[in-house]
């Protein structure tokens, strides 16, 4: 039943009130957000982290800025050191990983982050999967990408691969970064 003839309907309504509120929430979100990009790799340097050269360019055209940069080996040790000293950088907002979320025995960043995280956010890794999943099909199942919280910091993982942390950073992690500082730093 419409509350008014000819006018929406009380699902259209509230479908629209909930639009509001989301994008309200969304604009409420800093501008500028402060990052940290860690490349987990026995591999690459500065010179051949094309990974995440791409991830910090990107950042820094959505208008974030880059506050911290390293690369490690894929050893739990130096993984978990790289986000400490990130989370614990002035300012830092956001740490995105790439490389070690697989299911070889080298690849640990999710063993490492899932131990660390305080709180969840289940919904990134399956949103990851499920875009994934529409470029490259069943493939996707093999990434433990994930997210959370640590120390009012946001931890973000994603694969080593450029077309993954392309799909990652222009799909999911842009367009609600902002607003997803914004959740953790609501009190």
């Amino acid at each position: 039943m419409n509350p008014q003839p000819g006018g929406p309907s009380r699902e259209e309504v509230s479908a629209a009130a909930a639009k509001r509120t989301f994008e309200e929430h969304r604009a409420e979100g800093p501008g500028t957000v402060t990052c940290a990009v860690i490349t987990v790799s026995d591999t690459r340097t500065e010179a051949t982290d094309t990974s995440g050269r791409l991830i910090q360019n990107l950042l820094a055209d959505g208008g974030h800025r880059v506050a911290f940069y390293r690369i490690v080996k894929d050893e739990p040790d130096q993984i978990r050191a790289a986000i400490e000293a990130a989370c614990a950088e002035r300012g830092v907002q956001v740490v995105i990983t790439n490389g070690g979320t697989g299911i070889t025995a080298r690849d640990t960043t999710y063993d490492v982050v899932a131990s660390m995280i305080e709180k969840e956010m289940p919904g990134f890794g399956e949103l990851f999967r499920f875009v994934s999943y529409q470029d490259i099909g069943t493939a996707a199942m093999l990434t433990r990408a994930t997210a959370g919280t640590f120390r009012d910091s946001i931890i973000m993982t994603l694969p080593g691969s450029g077309n993954a942390c392309r799909t990652g950073m222009e799909k999911i992690i842009l367009p609600e970064i902002s607003h997803m500082v914004r959740e953790v730093l609501k009190k």
